[in-house]
């Protein structure tokens, strides 16, 4: 494939996350909207390699950074961006006895990188989280449980989506590109 081509598609897949970021701004849609543009990494990787993913995760999280909502920004540069391409990796280079490990190491990146998120989102970008004292001392703890449930729920589909990618659109997006 001619590098132009490359380009051309990592530009418009990258476009096509920034626009889903951008409707970050619609309430309630802060966590939905970083996972969904995310899946552009995974694309890119699928029909190019990891260097290009990287590098439509960059583009997308600087234009993301600089136009979108940034909660959601920092969302998808944090943890849903990158994350299509460390499952990925954690999934083609296990095998069914390593599944546990798999799942503690996707746990842990996951886990580590909402907190740093959030520590980055209230720190550096100075927004404040909502008084969360009404909802009890445990609120904080709920909620990172809640968030792993959701986890779960999106690496599941994540690989609905690739399957029904690689199904029905990777033929097509490959005549298109080649």
């Amino acid at each position: 494939m001619k590098k132009s081509k490359k380009i051309a598609l990592c530009g418009v897949l990258s476009s096509l996350a920034v626009v889903i970021m951008l409707m970050a701004y619609i309430p309630y849609m802060l966590f939905a909207f970083p996972a969904i543009a995310g899946i552009v990494s995974g694309i890119i990787l699928t029909e190019l390699d990891y260097k290009w993913a990287l590098g439509t995760y960059a583009c997308t999280a600087i234009i993301a950074l600089l136009l979108c909502e940034k909660e959601a920004a920092m969302l998808f540069v944090g943890v849903f961006g990158y994350y299509p391409i460390v499952k990925y990796y954690l999934e083609r280079f296990s095998s069914f006895s390593n599944r546990i490990r798999e799942y503690i190491f996707k746990f842990a990146i996951f886990n580590v990188a909402l907190v740093c998120s959030y520590l980055v989102i209230i720190f550096l970008f100075s927004i404040p989280i909502e008084n969360m004292e009404v909802f009890g001392r445990f609120a904080y703890l709920i909620l990172v449980g809640l968030a792993n449930i959701i986890f779960v729920a999106y690496d599941m589909a994540l690989s609905r989506v690739y399957e029904i990618y690689m199904k029905q659109l990777h033929d097509r997006v490959r005549k298109l590109i080649r």
